[in-house]
């Protein structure tokens, strides 16, 4: 007898991936006093994602994110900055350049 295979639909292999994963954010801002991470992964929240100070002055944070294109930026001392290090640049939907970033 032939080992049975498991019973997997070919085009499930195609499918995009609905793991998530824990991306490192950075941000160099050592005069800060504090910083956050905002983007369509919050809802653009100003609060919801608090970046903490490292020794060397780099603020960082690690967000969960999904399989796709995500837009954001950093809230350095309540000024909306982009990331220098994104993987590119987008407009959100008021025509305005935000960071992005490719999580596959």
């Amino acid at each position: 007898m032939h080992p049975q295979r498991s019973a997997i639909n070919p085009l499930q292999r195609l499918q995009a991936k609905t793991t998530l994963k824990p991306i490192q954010f950075y941000c160099a801002a050592p005069e800060a006093k504090e910083v956050f991470i905002l983007g369509d992964f919050n809802d653009w929240s100003p609060t919801s994602h608090p970046m903490k100070k490292g020794f060397d002055g780099t603020w960082q944070t690690s967000v969960t994110l999904g399989h796709g294109g995500h837009h954001y930026q950093f809230l350095v001392d309540g000024k909306r900055v982009n990331d220098p290090r994104a993987q590119g640049l987008a407009r959100n939907l008021q025509g305005e350049k935000v960071s992005m970033i490719l999580v596959s």
